[in-house]
């Protein structure tokens, strides 16, 4: 309101002062229905989903845009422990590459930090070759100030001390596989929990994830069939690294690999760094899904999330490990040889030594089945199966032959001639009965006379 004595400048509009304080106001307006809310754990999370669906218009854009549940909590942290000027835009300093976002900044420490031996102008060329940065764009000088002024210069580096450790990667995509699983927050399924066990594999040289599984159980056959999946899906790996845990330290697996010539690797005990990648997308995967997934009530909406965090961020994503490249661009290189369903039968069959019943049954796997070959009653045979398919009838093996079995028809195999359980031999071969050879010699002779 403006009258008589209100000073001119009072009357004027009251605007931000610049550039920086527009964005951290544009923030907090963004955040209001939480902020006001003070809400936490799920209704969080939840409120939090429900604004990463809406379209806002940031200050000085023509067009709208919105923002992840992962940008809107860091923004709210934030705010909550510095209030206005924790939404303050990174400050840039003159002569630190101006011509980079912070993203593009962020994504280069990161690099260095991961492989401290690359060189800048090897970080520029790759990231100029991913469409990261623009080529030429950024000068080589500029980025060497900005890795100096984070401590991440060689030299700083080499001052620091710090024994660096060996890494090891592998040299192709295929070459080897890491295999892990990750404890989510439990389901509930009605007014019961039930634990939530995410089975993953990652490509070694390319971080890509072949095989990512929400299931209920860290079992070694909820091994086998993760693994089973990403073998027809992409082909065999030429190795797996796995931890020691009794998943991994089974039989079955071990016999399984061996026939397909997959190299089995166990990590040494209390060595957590030898995990680090494994663990790395653990973490990348919590805080860019699983933490926003707390409401889920099945394994499918879980699995879900899971594929379209994969599909649409992850496998797409600049990694620093990959200095800046996605891992899709490098899982595109691969070269894995295909198994055949026949390899995967033969690599999975279990045997197991059985007598068949005197009506040519047997028991398997709670089931009566029964074999079309009498001659087998009463014999000890082998018996096998193939875990690569749980459907398919199991198989008698019998003298380099397969010999099918299928389900017992109990009306059939009620008028199915039996077989005895031992043959007779010499004397016990032909039936002695004095009183009924006599009665056929009489009713011989009868017949014969009356002929």
């Amino acid at each position: 309101m403006t009258g008589v004595g209100t000073p001119r400048w009072m009357s004027q509009e009251l605007k931000p002062k610049d550039h920086g304080e527009a964005i951290a106001l544009f923030r907090s307006q963004v955040l209001g229905p939480v902020l006001c809310a003070e809400l936490a754990g799920r209704d969080l999370a939840r409120a939090l989903r429900e604004l990463a669906a809406k379209r806002f218009l940031p200050p000085g854009s023509k067009v709208t845009r919105s923002y992840s549940a992962s940008t809107l909590q860091r923004w709210y942290y934030r705010h909550r422990k510095h209030g206005l000027a924790g939404l303050h835009p990174g400050q840039r300093k003159r002569g630190h590459a101006l011509a980079l976002t912070v993203e593009q900044r962020t994504l280069i420490l990161e690099i260095r930090a991961a492989n401290p031996s690359a060189s800048v102008p090897l970080i520029l060329r790759t990231l100029e070759a991913e469409g990261r940065i623009a080529e030429g764009s950024v000068a080589a000088a500029a980025v060497r100030r900005l890795l100096a002024s984070s401590g991440l210069d060689r030299r700083t580096l080499a001052r620091s001390g710090k024994r660096e450790r060996r890494r090891w990667e592998a040299d192709r995509p295929g070459r080897l596989w890491h295999a892990d699983v990750c404890h989510g927050a439990p389901l509930m399924l009605g007014d019961r929990k039930v634990p939530l066990r995410i089975h993953g594999m990652l490509d070694d040289a390319s971080r890509f994830i072949p095989v990512l599984s929400a299931r209920t159980a860290e079992r070694e056959v909820d091994m086998l069939e993760v693994l089973l999946q990403a073998l027809r899906e992409h082909g065999k790996p030429d190795g797996i690294y796995l931890d020691n845990g009794s998943t991994y330290r089974g039989e079955a697996l071990a016999t399984a690999c061996g026939r397909l010539g997959i190299a089995l690797v166990h990590a040494h005990p209390y060595d957590p760094q030898a995990r680090g990648k494994m663990e790395r997308f653990w973490r990348t995967l919590r805080e860019g899904c699983l933490d926003f997934a707390r409401d889920m009530s099945s394994t499918h909406e879980v699995q879900v999330r899971l594929l379209a965090f994969l599909d649409t961020h992850y496998h797409r994503a600049p990694h620093a490990g990959l200095m800046g490249k996605s891992p899709a661009s490098v899982w595109a290189t691969r070269s894995l040889t295909p198994v055949t369903e026949t390899e995967l039968t033969d690599a999975l069959t279990i045997r197991e030594t059985r007598q068949v019943h005197t009506d040519g049954t047997l028991s398997i796997g709670g089931l009566e089945w029964e074999a079309e070959q009498g001659w087998l009653a009463g014999r000890v045979v082998t018996i096998a199966r193939t875990l690569a398919d749980v459907r398919a009838a199991p198989w008698i093996e019998h003298e380099d032959r397969r010999l099918p079995l299928s389900p017992v028809d109990p009306k059939a195999n009620a008028h199915r001639r039996r077989t005895p359980h031992r043959a007779k031999r010499g004397l016990d071969a032909v039936d002695f009965d004095p009183n009924q050879i006599r009665i056929q010699k009489m009713l011989g002779r009868k017949s014969g006379g009356a002929q």
